[in-house]
């Protein structure tokens, strides 16, 4: 008699799964921005700063990506420090790197030298071979009558949605 066949460990379908976990989200950004373009990059984290993003103690308020010397990096994301750490322990606010193609960076620096883009970090997880990725958007500011026809379409939708 032959046996059923069986899912692989871990096999599924959605698209948590085939993202892996996520940290932590920027709602404000895609509020606040316009985003035209998307890219997903890298992490260089210390180990304490993993711990504490597993844990999901993290905030994306207030920060945004930056080209310095033709690396990009993540410029005031919180991470929180570390409670079973030692005088090791990692800076909360510290610049991280970004690991990026070095064609991508000189494609986002073109795109930011643009008078009003900026970097902005939407969204921040653990990859589904386990490393820290964030996608980074190239945004434009959003003003104040933007903002407001942007959530009256986003209601209409809503309304034909559920009806």
């Amino acid at each position: 008699m032959a046996k059923p066949a069986q899912k692989a460990k871990g096999a599924g379908s959605g698209k948590a799964e085939a993202e892996g976990k996520l940290v932590c989200d920027n709602k404000k950004a895609r509020f606040a921005y316009e985003v035209l373009d998307t890219v997903e990059a890298g992490l260089v984290l210390r180990g304490t700063e993993v711990k504490v993003m597993r844990q999901g103690k993290m905030s994306l308020d207030e920060s945004h990506a930056r080209v310095i010397d033709g690396e990009v990096f993540l410029v005031g994301a919180n991470i929180a420090e570390y409670s079973h750490g030692n005088i090791r322990n990692h800076e909360p606010k510290r610049r991280r790197k970004c690991l990026l193609h070095a064609r991508e960076i000189r494609r986002l620096q073109e795109k930011t030298n643009v008078k009003g883009l900026t970097l902005v970090p939407l969204r921040v997880y653990f990859g589904a071979r386990g490393f820290a990725k964030v996608t980074l958007g190239v945004c434009r500011g959003r003003k104040t009558h933007d903002k407001r026809a942007h959530l009256r379409d986003k209601q209409a939708k809503r309304e034909l949605r559920d009806t």
